[in-house]
Formats: structure tokens, C-alpha cells, sequence
């Protein structure tokens, strides 16, 4: 059958239909002057009425089948499409069919509404053709991103891109479509338009390479915590995708900054720490001056032993400056000679000491307590150390039980924190009862 014959059966098959409608209503007694329209009228209801069972009947079984098939471990892909509604989207296939082969029968009367409708429907079959192919991008998306490998990629960005490639042929089909014009010529007027299209997807644009390249440096990735002061960001990166990298901040608000900021701006990115499982603890206390002393009593330094963790630290220290002492000849009647352990070399000691004892302070990082240059207000004592844990509010923990120990330990070396006196609503430091009396007054025995 050629092509001729084709049309000709098609136009057999039209006018069967049609002269069947109007002698139904013609039976019915509508007169021929509201005939036609009538007639248009009771076929688009005819239509409409096809359509919607089709449609419905041809949902629920593509569903059923994939259903079916999707508890196929291999076919798992399929569960993605049903939650994507391809199903439905691929039941409109028929009842578009069934439309786009009736309009020539229910406007056979009305030829300039025929080819107006004819546009609409070839118009709308592009639009279809792309939800189609959205719902599979979209399902494939989806199944990507739940795989441990590329949770933390911005596979967003990427189909995004997809997506607009395809939307931007569709548009130009669609706009042939409508003005009777092969795409061709569309695609040959894009070029002197080109500048134009630079400057209005130019976020777009940058968006896209900038995405690029945080994947491929790996320099952010969905679940990172971040800081960017410029912005006011402080938290979790939880979406990235052309044209927005999404950060749920510790208050709970989120902060939108455009992807090529993170290229062109400096930030901070804390995924170091939480890989170690360890994070860093850098604080100081500060010591008054005047209450660091030598240790000069032997009986004094009998009391200090007695506190564990440096008891045999001063066995140690004391032989080793004993012995130098006695080598240089120095006159310890003056105790500026030689060498002397003090109260601050002590409790620095006792503090290194009690740190690599600490269950929650990871032995396996950098342990260090060193003196800072001294200040106006004191002599800053800084610790330095990584606690055993990523959690926020445990760190807080941790660094409080620490510093507790640390300030109530102090008055057990003689030795003072540093309080700025001429602060009307600073307080006075107690004065303790110490179990070891005789630190304070080392000639008490």
C-alpha cells in the first residue's frame, strides 16, 4: 500500500465517522444549522471520555508490570521510575494517539481550527517527549545518588546540564513547530544570538564548570561542614547543584551560595577533622607572674611527689639538676644558681601527664603544653591536643571536664590565674583549704 492509498483509506475511515455522528444526531432531531457544532461538541466528549479510561486502564497496568518486575534485584532501577511517574507519563502514549488521529475527524468542518489544533497537539507531543525523558533522568538520579560511592558528589549539577540541553531542543522543535519553519533555520539564527544566550545562562555557565571543579579537586562535597564568614556560613552542605550550593547552618538556617564562589573565595572545609575522628583543642589559661617560684625545699618537693601522675618525673628531674648543679659547682645558697625546678615546670608536667592519661584525648595526635610569650596579662599556658571525638556537644564536654580539672589543680602548685582586678564585676579567687599544706608554707615542718 503506497502512500496515496494510505491517505485515501484514512480519509474512507474519517468520513465513515463523521456521516455516521451527524445521521446519529440528525435521527435525534437537531436541525442542520446547529448540526456541526453539535456534532463537535458530542465527538470531543466521545474523546474525552475514551482518553480518561485509557489512560487509567493503561497506568494501572505499565504500574502493575513494573511493579512486578522491579522486585527483580537486577531491575531495581525500575522502583526509581514508579516513583518518578514514568508510568504515567508512559500511559499517555495511547490516549495521545487516540487524539492526535480523531482531530481530523472532529474538526473536519472547521479546516482552519484543524490545523491550529494539529500544531497544538504535534506542540504538546514534545512536551511529552521530554517529561519522558525527565521522569528516566530523574529515576537515574535518584538511584545514583543513594550509592555510597556518589552520595557525596553534585550529581544534580550534571543531570541539570542534561536537562537543559534537552529543554533547549525541545524549545527549538516547538517553536518550528509553531511557525511552520524547519529547525535548521532556528539552529542557523542562534549563532548571531549567541552573545545573548552567553549573558542570559551565564550563571548557568559558571555554575556548571565551577561543579566540575569542586568534583574533580574534591574540594567540597554533600555532607562536608564548611565555614565561610563572607557568606555567614557555618554548617553541613546538603545540596550542590548549578547554581547553588545549599548549607544547613548550626542555627538551623540555610545559607545559598553561588558554586563559583567557592572556586573564586577562600573557605573552610572541616572534612579533615572528621575523617581523623579527632578535633582540636587549642586553649589557654593565663598564670600570674608573681606566683611562679622555684622549688628549693627538699621537703616540699617530698609533698609534690606524692601527686602520681609526676612522681616520677621529680625523682628524674631532680637527679639530672642535682648532679649538673654539682658539676658546675653552684652555690645553691643563692637559688638563682643553677639550675631549680619551679612550680610552673611542675604543673606543666602534671598537666602533659594528665592529658596522655585522659580517656577522651587521642593519644594517637599531637599532645603539647607550651608557654606563650607573656602578656599584660600573665603568662598564657596553652594546650594543645585533639579530643577523641567529631560531636560538637561532646567536644564541648570534653574541653570543659579538662579545663575544670586544670583551674581547680592550680592551687595545689602555688600558682594563681590571672584575673583582671580593675573589672568591677570580676571576682576574687578563694582561698581554698589545700590538702597539701605545706606547698604554700614550705617550712611549716
Amino acid at each position: 500500500m503506497n502512500e496515496k492509498e494510505r491517505i485515501e483509506q484514512i480519509t474512507q475511515s474519517t468520513n465513515l465517522i463523521r456521516d455516521w455522528s451527524m445521521n446519529f444526531l440528525s435521527n435525534m432531531g437537531i436541525s442542520d444549522q446547529f448540526i456541526k457544532y453539535i456534532n463537535l461538541i458530542f465527538l470531543i466528549a466521545i474523546v474525552i471520555i475514551l482518553v480518561y479510561i485509557l489512560q487509567v486502564v493503561t497506568r494501572r497496568v505499565i504500574t502493575l508490570a513494573l511493579e512486578r518486575t522491579s522486585r527483580v534485584k537486577r531491575l531495581s532501577f525500575l522502583k526509581y521510575l514508579i516513583n518518578r511517574k514514568f508510568p504515567h507519563y508512559l500511559a499517555m502514549i495511547i490516549p495521545f494517539s487516540l487524539i492526535k488521529g480523531s482531530i481530523p475527524i472532529i474538526f473536519f468542518d472547521f479546516p482552519k481550527t484543524l490545523i491550529f489544533v494539529n500544531k497544538l497537539a504535534d506542540a504538546y507531543f514534545v512536551f511529552y517527549v521530554l517529561w519522558l525523558i525527565t521522569a528516566v533522568l530523574n529515576a537515574f538520579s535518584d538511584m545514583l545518588s543513594e550509592r555510597e560511592s556518589l552520595k557525596d558528589k553534585p550529581l544534580k549539577s550534571y543531570f541539570q546540564v542534561v536537562k537543559i540541553f534537552l529543554y533547549a531542543i525541545g524549545i527549538i522543535i516547538l517553536i518550528s513547530i509553531l511557525i511552520s519553519e524547519k529547525p535548521a533555520v532556528l539552529l542557523g539564527g542562534l549563532g548571531a544570538a549567541s552573545a545573548i544566550l552567553m549573558l542570559v545562562f551565564k550563571d548557568t555557565i559558571m555554575g556548571f564548570v565551577a561543579s566540575i571543579q569542586l568534583s574533580g579537586n574534591d574540594m567540597v562535597r554533600i555532607g562536608d561542614w564548611i565555614t565561610m564568614p563572607k557568606f555567614g556560613a557555618d554548617g553541613d552542605v546538603f545540596e550542590i547543584n548549578l547554581t547553588t550550593v545549599k548549607i544547613r547552618n548550626f542555627d538551623k538556617t540555610i545559607s545559598y551560595i553561588p558554586p563559583y564562589s567557592l572556586i573564586s573565595e577562600s573557605f573552610q572545609n572541616w572534612r579533615g577533622m572528621q575523617e581523623t575522628g579527632g578535633r582540636r583543642i587549642k586553649r589557654s589559661v593565663h598564670i600570674k607572674q608573681s606566683s611562679i617560684r622555684f622549688i628549693e625545699d627538699v621537703k616540699e618537693l617530698e609533698v609534690f611527689k606524692r601527686i602520681q601522675v609526676i612522681s616520677k618525673y621529680i625523682d628524674e628531674r631532680y637527679t639530672e639538676i642535682k648532679k649538673h648543679n654539682e658539676e658546675i659547682g653552684a652555690d645553691k645558697s643563692v637559688a638563682v644558681n643553677g639550675r631549680n625546678l619551679t612550680n610552673m615546670g611542675l604543673f606543666r608536667s602534671y598537666i602533659e601527664g594528665y592529658l596522655r592519661d585522659h580517656p577522651e584525648v587521642k593519644q594517637d595526635m599531637m599532645i603539647m603544653v607550651r608557654q606563650l610569650d607573656p602578656t599584660s596579662k600573665g603568662v598564657p599556658l596553652e594546650l594543645y591536643m585533639f579530643a577523641d571525638t567529631t560531636v560538637w556537644a561532646k567536644y564541648e564536654g570534653i574541653i570543659a571536664d579538662i579545663f575544670d580539672h586544670i583551674l581547680a589543680s592550680m592551687k595545689y602548685f602555688d600558682l594563681e590565674i590571672f584575673e583582671d582586678v580593675s573589672n568591677p564585676i570580676g571576682f576574687q579567687q578563694p582561698q581554698a583549704q589545700v590538702e597539701l599544706k605545706s606547698v604554700n608554707k614550705p617550712n611549716a615542718e
